[in-house]
């Protein structure tokens, strides 16, 4: 019996095939925006408005728009609408994606595209590459508001919709006829376990302590702090438990409402939030300070990675010297790179900032003269 099915089994040759498909998901996300917010007077040139987070192919975006001109072309932009596309996570090598924006008006008909100055129809794409977290890409020169504002009634919402097409490669795929069992499986989207925490924090549901700190309350979570930072591990389940006795405030003196914002932000999202051109710097000074302060070694990082960014006859020696006094390597290498030139170099030390450096960094401040006078061709005394 067992031989006769062996020879017949021998008698069959297995047939089977496969193809090689192009493996783009898709999908689109409307942002519903009061029409009323296009108004300059509402949201003034340089202000934006933010989406929610939102899955397509399996990474994680938000829509960033400018109702009345984003803050990189400064006067050129002011009466258009500004829209960008940001990949909102961390990725281990760039996204492809292909992507348009359409102005819909609740009436549901499509309105217009502008692309380097031409009107495209709404089958008109980009395509482009997201190198790593907060890469953006759009239109500064979307639509004018004007434009808009003509299509609904005031106070009407407007809707834009983003439709993306992210280019995965190839995979391969058994063909239909010739399909052999297989495993049942299920697409799997990335985590986004920073998405709630966030909004836990925001919601302060379950909140056990709360931070007070310049004036401001904040409710947070101990496990969830603890979990981030070994030294609210340690401040938070011992020293800090006499807190308990004031209701579970906590008080902090030695620094700004924002940045403690900030660093709580991060400790439940594992990103920074939303800043400025023109306040991002001077934050993150401060957050690196309280990032050392709290061990948090990520967070330390990314600052050091955005003040490296910032350095200018200005900053340099204050950047400098919170890169001696916190360890930073990247960031001092970066600020003596910086000064190394005899002309920035010269410029840092006629500066405000470069007294507190020598108050707070003598031995640094002495080899900075010891260089001044060696661009100069003598010794400094």
């Amino acid at each position: 019996m067992l031989a006769t099915s062996s020879a017949s089994g021998r008698g069959k040759p297995s047939r089977s095939s496969s193809a090689i498909v192009a493996d783009r998901p898709s999908g689109y996300h409307d942002l519903k925006i009061d029409s009323r917010l296009l108004d300059a007077t509402s949201v003034p040139h340089g202000e934006f408005l933010l989406s929610s987070t939102f899955t397509v192919g399996g990474h994680t975006w938000r829509i960033i728009c400018y109702p009345n001109g984003d803050r990189y072309d400064s006067d050129a932009v002011v009466g258009y609408v500004s829209i960008y596309l940001k990949l909102d996570e961390n990725v281990a090598k760039p996204v492809t994606a292909q992507v348009q924006f359409s102005v819909m008006p609740e009436k549901g008909a499509l309105f217009l595209v502008r692309w380097r100055k031409e009107v495209l129809s709404t089958k008109k794409i980009f395509v482009t590459s997201f190198a790593r977290q907060d890469s953006s890409h759009g239109y500064s020169k979307f639509t004018k508001n004007k434009d808009v504002l003509k299509t609904v009634r005031q106070g009407d919402p407007l809707t834009i919709r983003c439709h993306i097409v992210v280019f995965n490669g190839s995979r391969a795929v058994q063909s239909p006829k010739h399909k052999q069992a297989a495993a049942a499986s299920a697409h799997v989207p990335p985590s986004n376990l920073h998405t709630h925490l966030g909004d836990l924090l925001s919601s302060k549901r379950g909140a056990d302590v709360v931070f007070k700190v310049g004036g401001e309350t904040y409710p947070a979570h101990r496990c969830v702090l603890a979990a981030r930072s070994p030294v609210f591990a340690v401040e938070l389940f011992s020293s800090m438990r006499e807190s308990d006795a004031a209701g579970g405030v906590v008080h902090i003196d030695d620094m700004e409402p924002q940045v403690f914002q900030a660093l709580l932000h991060f400790a439940y999202t594992d990103t920074l939030p939303e800043m400025r051109k023109p306040e991002e710097g001077v934050l993150c000074q401060h957050l690196l300070v309280a990032a050392d302060r709290y061990d948090m070694e990520r967070l330390k990082l990314i600052c050091e990675d955005k003040l490296c960014r910032y350095i200018d006859v200005g900053t340099a020696a204050i950047i400098l010297t919170l890169a001696e006094q916190h360890r930073c390597h990247s960031l001092k290498k970066a600020s003596i790179d910086f000064l190394s030139a005899p002309a920035n170099l010269k410029a840092v030390v006629a500066s405000d900032g470069f007294e507190h450096l020598s108050t707070s960094c003598p031995s640094i401040t002495k080899d900075l003269l010891a260089m001044l006078g060696t661009s100069y061709g003598h010794a400094t005394p």
